[in-house]
């Protein structure tokens, strides 16, 4: 009976019923448009021009396929990513795995805080450490949102911050339009010399987060349940595809205007290093309104993919370890490291693009359990992976592996 009624809605009634479901793939999306983004890809196309086009356009798609793999595996088996590791692995190996989490949760917030903080400075002129602590105490605010009243609201102001990360970000490329033929010519892979190697794997490591890749099968479990298996699961599955095929749109779409906007107004231009020299840059070419957007995109961009980071980390700690922090101590903890680096005046930019290539060496930890699990037709039943999709899966993470072999010889040889 049911079916047969759903049946009869018209057309905008089943879209608009759809629409509704959408929304953990946006939050989880977040961490694709974070301020380590900003870095690795204002970077690249300040040095390399649109040589790594092609970085972005293939990141974007691995982590298409990686959400919707982690979303899939929290709708099938009704627990997130950590908790089924926990289920698998014992004490010792837990404890170990955690660690590592747990060091990639602080490499994400220590990036996204100082994106906000230098945000901040570049609307307010305030002071890097001080930006550092408004960061932190406004992402507490968001998250004790997600607290208080639940995961749709905390959903609807983390898609309302990427709305305008996104508007921040493509007005530069609408004001002054990239190269077609640059553009096109950077979609052939190649790299140039060890930098751009060391800087496309700090893009995939923005990329391909391993923080969300956990958050997302506990995010998408929490919002529609454990399913049964049949029309209901087959259905939420359908618009999760989709959740996840917008949300990746958005967040690519971000990204490569980012590179464009530095491939074809930063391009040869000295003292564009930096995310500071970079705005400087933009507000005197394109003028103040495209330099305000895109010093609010960071803003945005730093303080909604804060929350998200820490969001992750809870629940990481809760599902490995079964231990709950309280939020306002675990955002204490995280916020040190990153505030450290803006006590003591370190290079921001760096510490971001370096926080980046620690992310990339979380990767792998996240990816080959997601694969073994979702592969497995005694855990998965009928919605086991397909061997084409298990496949695709299992070349990311050969390919992420290999950049990060690449990431270690770089740094001894002191060539990154």
């Amino acid at each position: 009976m049911s079916t047969s009624l759903a049946d009869q809605r018209s057309p905008f009634q089943r879209a608009r019923s759809a629409t509704v479901l959408l929304g953990p793939a946006f939050v989880a999306a977040i961490a694709y448009v974070d301020p380590g983004n900003v870095a690795s890809n204002i970077s690249a196309g300040a040095q390399y021009g649109y040589l790594l086009v092609w970085v972005i356009i293939m990141a974007n798609v691995m982590a298409g396929l990686v959400q919707f793999l982690s979303a899939k595996l929290g709708l099938v088996t009704g627990r997130s990513l950590p908790e089924l590791v926990r289920e698998k692995a014992g004490r010792p190996v837990r404890l170990a795995y955690w660690a590592q989490a747990e060091t990639v949760a602080v490499a994400t917030d220590l990036a996204e805080v100082v994106g906000g903080a230098i945000a901040l400075n570049l609307l307010f002129g305030l002071p890097l450490l001080v930006g550092g602590v408004i960061t932190g105490i406004v992402s507490l605010g968001l998250l004790m949102i997600q607290n208080h009243r639940g995961q749709k609201p905390f959903e609807r102001m983390i898609t309302g911050l990427l709305g305008i990360i996104a508007i921040g970000f493509l007005a530069s490329v609408v004001i002054s339009p990239p190269s077609a033929s640059g553009t096109l010519g950077g979609l052939v892979p190649r790299f140039e010399g060890s930098g751009s190697v060391l800087l496309a794997a700090a893009m995939i490591g923005a990329t391909v987060m391993p923080h969300v890749v956990y958050l997302h099968s506990g995010m998408a479990r929490d919002r529609h349940g454990h399913p049964e298996e049949g029309a209901p699961r087959n259905r939420l599955l359908r618009i999760t595809r989709y959740d996840v095929g917008l949300a990746m749109l958005l967040a690519g779409a971000v990204n490569l205007a980012m590179l464009l906007m530095a491939a074809s107004t930063l391009r040869g231009r000295e003292g564009v290093d930096t995310i500071e020299g970079a705005h400087a840059a933009v507000q005197e070419v394109l003028g103040p309104v495209a330099g305000l957007l895109l010093a609010v995109g960071l803003l945005a961009s730093g303080l909604a993919s804060t929350s998200v980071g820490a969001y992750a980390g809870a629940m990481i700690m809760q599902g490995l370890l079964h231990r709950h922090v309280p939020l306002v101590v675990r955002r204490v903890i995280t916020l040190i490291p990153a505030l450290a680096v803006l006590a003591f005046g370190l290079d921001p930019t760096r510490a971001l693009i370096i926080s980046q290539v620690v992310l990339s060496f979380g990767i792998p930890f996240a990816l080959i359990p997601l694969v073994r699990f979702t592969r497995d037709a005694g855990l998965m039943g009928v919605n086991v992976n397909h061997r084409v999709t298990t496949a695709l899966a299992w070349l990311v993470v050969a390919i992420i592996s290999v950049l990060n072999v690449l990431l270690i010889y770089l740094t001894v040889a002191g060539k990154g």
